[in-house]
């Protein structure tokens, strides 16, 4: 922590930091202040709010989310729920109705075809922010998603063609409807995200001036 949150951070006997409400606000405050340069500029996209499996309709309320939302009034969010319960029977509607009444972007994914609790369905293409649309691709290996030990062998999947070209189209058709979208590739081993994301704007037909990135100019 920056030494001015050190100061008021409260820790238990064990040595953990007790996150209060006090302690959240200057941490977001603390956030906010260099990202206010890239929102001045114009450079700011959106920002993503990645919530944990465990955070499921069983155990919390969305409710929860409305202080965070209520700090970052006037930056665009986007809540990537990872947790289907959110998202599947009757509490799809109330959950895309919160997500509305409180101006925030859903999440759409690409994902493993999987009924896993932790692996949310590729199938929703919700708008939920007139202003922009959120879509996330995480690869379509299932059981690399589930069984794999680090981030990279979970999401450890390289996306043919005909599949950037679907991703093409269903990126056109959440464009019909908002002023922007986002499409963020997450399958993050090797060289594979960079270069998806090149096809993609290939497929697209926007134009690609950069080469083509390689693994050892990478890392």
């Amino acid at each position: 922590m920056p030494p001015e949150l050190q100061r008021i951070a409260h820790t238990d006997a064990k040595g953990r930091v007790t996150a209060t409400p006090t302690l959240r606000g200057a941490l977001l405050k603390s956030f906010l202040r260099p990202t206010s340069i890239l929102q001045s500029a114009g450079k700011l996209g959106v920002f993503l709010l990645q919530l944990s499996p465990a955070f499921s309709p069983r155990k919390h309320e969305l409710t929860e989310l409305e202080p965070l939302a209520k700090q970052l009034r006037g930056y665009p969010l986007a809540i990537e729920f990872r947790n289907r319960n959110w998202v599947v029977g009757d509490q799809l509607g109330s959950t895309m109705n919160f997500l509305r009444e409180h101006h925030l972007g859903f999440v759409n994914v690409d994902a493993p075809a999987a009924d896993h609790f932790s692996i949310v369905p590729s199938d929703l293409n919700e708008i939920t922010n007139p202003d922009f649309a959120y879509l996330r691709l995480h690869g379509r290996d299932a059981k690399a998603y589930l069984t794999g030990k680090t981030v990279a062998a979970r999401f450890n999947y390289d996306y043919s063609d005909a599949e950037i070209s679907d991703v093409a189209e269903r990126s056109k058709k959440l464009a019909r409807d908002v002023k922007a979208v986002h499409v963020v590739f997450n399958n993050n081993n090797l060289d594979y995200a960079p270069c998806a994301a090149i096809r993609l704007r290939k497929t697209l037909g926007q134009e690609v001036t950069a080469p083509m990135p390689q693994t050892p100019g990478l890392f």
